[in-house]
């Protein structure tokens, strides 16, 4: 009996060898045991690893569709990426870059050029322009769910042949398939969900200079629904089409009533490059002031003064400040413009705008051998906000109220807090915008530094990248309020494409500001 129990104990212990069917003692049986659910997390994350590579594959093979949008033809087409985003390329004229959703798809319509026979139409019949860009907003809804279910079925189908191949197995390619359907769905989902249509509002767009506000039209303050979007969109796929049909000069926007357009400009450092870009922004934005915040000579000299010949050129108002690198004699050179006002604790209307300013108390053009100094001491930041508060003195006594204020450091800011709703500055070569800290019942005030200009002249060229050359157009209400920017970026010195971005202004919270400005070093 003994020995028949030891003899079924020995059997029940004993596995065969799945390769040679020979029995395995006990450490290789829990070596199988484990190896039994590793093979199964392998091939859990093998099918999540196919059905992800299948989805990316398959939207990139067959994420786009072709659609009629307004009077041109157009692609669609949806691609992997981290932060969403909408891409309108319009060749070749540039693209706008709207922050339209969320989530890991970005949208890319691609407008193309109109053939012969259909241009010809639309100059034989300009109506039709208008016509085919009020279908636009359908034409894109259909484009666009179209490009979702092709983008679908692409990955879907792209994910079950990979699969099959991999796997040859049918219980394990359908798990591939199902959940390449369901990443997929969950990412255009998620855009779907997060759909910003307000976001034609603030387009970034990339180009050349002259199409500019052709492209992005007229800023003008807009509702946030549909309506509103359809209207933008509208008036997006009409000015396209104008510029594609138009032969001679660029079509301007008519303005809208009532509104004053500045442009900010500050730090052009002697760079003639500067004065090509202001004449083509005032020229194509249809701008009614130009505002100089300092810095326009680098070392104030009598040689440097024929540098502001070019403002007479513009033929619109030109208020200037003075800056660090601007001396008395740039000042006058200015001055002795038809075109110019130069303020220096003064204020002066133009275009309906009550404008107030005041030059840098320092000249310092050799930040080595200046007897002011450069660095933060107690005499600059004096200096720097003493000029703030003569400033601040002269608004407040001003017989009509004071629309903007001029500072060449965003530091003489400071004690203007409350006294008008905009203070523009220059000086750091950084372009910031930001809110001045707020006591109670006083008005909000905005602060808005400027780039360079100029690129910053020569120095511009010591980095590694020249520094951007840099303006802001600013839109006033019938009110002369605020009510949106855009700001141009152009690559450096020689370069021609340029960058713009409008930003809405948003009506002031009262929150106040965290921090006061500190004087910044001379640039």
């Amino acid at each position: 009996m003994d020995g028949q129990h030891d003899e079924q104990h020995d059997d029940a212990d004993d596995r065969d060898d799945p390769v040679t069917g020979d029995d395995l003692p006990r450490p290789a049986r829990s070596r199988i045991s484990i190896a039994g659910p590793l093979r199964r997390i392998g091939l859990v994350v093998a099918v999540l690893a196919v059905a992800l590579a299948g989805a990316v594959l398959g939207v990139l093979a067959g994420g786009q569709v072709s659609t009629d949008i307004g009077p041109f033809r157009a692609n669609l087409s949806i691609t992997p990426a981290r932060d969403g985003g909408t891409t309108v390329d319009i060749p070749p004229l540039g693209a706008l870059l709207l922050d339209s959703h969320d989530g890991p798809t970005h949208l890319t319509v691609r407008l193309g050029a109109l053939d012969q026979g259909r241009t010809e139409a639309l100059i034989d019949d300009p109506a039709s322009i208008s016509r085919a860009s009020q279908s636009a907003v359908e034409d894109v809804r259909s484009g666009v769910m179209r490009l979702g279910l092709r983008t679908l079925g692409a990955a879907v189908l792209v994910t079950l042949v990979l699969a099959g191949l991999i796997f040859r197995d049918v219980r394990r390619t359908a798990w591939a398939g199902g959940l390449a359907l369901l990443v997929t769905a969950g990412s255009l989902g998620t855009a779907a969900a997060t759909l910003r249509p307000q976001a034609i509002e603030e387009p970034r767009y990339e180009g050349l200079l002259v199409n500019a506000p052709a492209i992005v039209g007229d800023a003008r303050r807009i509702a946030n629904d549909y309506t509103k979007y359809a209207e933008q969109l509208q008036r997006l796929v009409g000015n396209v089409s104008q510029l594609y049909t138009t032969v001679s000069a660029l079509p301007l926007l008519e303005p809208t009533p009532g509104t004053t357009r500045v442009l900010h400009v500050s730090d052009m450092h002697l760079n003639p490059t500067g004065w090509q870009l202001i004449r083509t922004v005032v020229e194509q934005f249809g701008i009614d002031v130009v505002i100089d915040t300092g810095d326009i000579t680098d070392w104030g000299s009598e040689p440097e003064a024929s540098f502001v010949a070019s403002i007479g050129l513009l033929k619109k108002p030109y208020v200037f400040i003075r800056g660090n690198h601007d001396s008395g004699k740039t000042a006058a050179a200015v001055a002795r413009q038809p075109n110019a006002i130069v303020l220096n604790n003064s204020t002066t209307t133009v275009a309906g705008l009550t404008i107030a300013g005041i030059g840098d108390p320092r000249f310092t053009p050799d930040k080595n051998t200046s007897p002011a100094g450069s660095g933060l001491t107690q005499q600059v930041a004096d200096q720097v906000i003493g000029v703030g508060n003569q400033l601040a003195a002269t608004v407040r006594n001003s017989p009509r109220p004071v629309n903007i204020a001029l500072v060449h450091d965003p530091a003489s800011a400071g004690p203007l807090a409350g006294t008008c709703p905009l203070v523009l500055a220059g000086h750091t070569h950084a372009r910031q915008v930001s809110k001045l800290p707020q006591a109670p019942g006083q008005q909000p005030t905005t602060l808005m530094v400027e780039g360079s200009t100029g690129g910053a002249g020569l120095r511009g060229l010591e980095g590694e990248k020249p520094t951007p050359l840099s303006m802001s157009v600013l839109y006033f209400d019938q009110q002369k309020m605020l009510q949106a920017y855009d700001t141009i970026t152009v690559g450096g010195t020689g370069q021609a494409q340029v960058n713009l971005e409008r930003r809405l202004v948003e009506n002031p919270t009262g929150v106040p500001a965290s921090a006061t400005p500190t004087p910044t070093p001379t640039r």
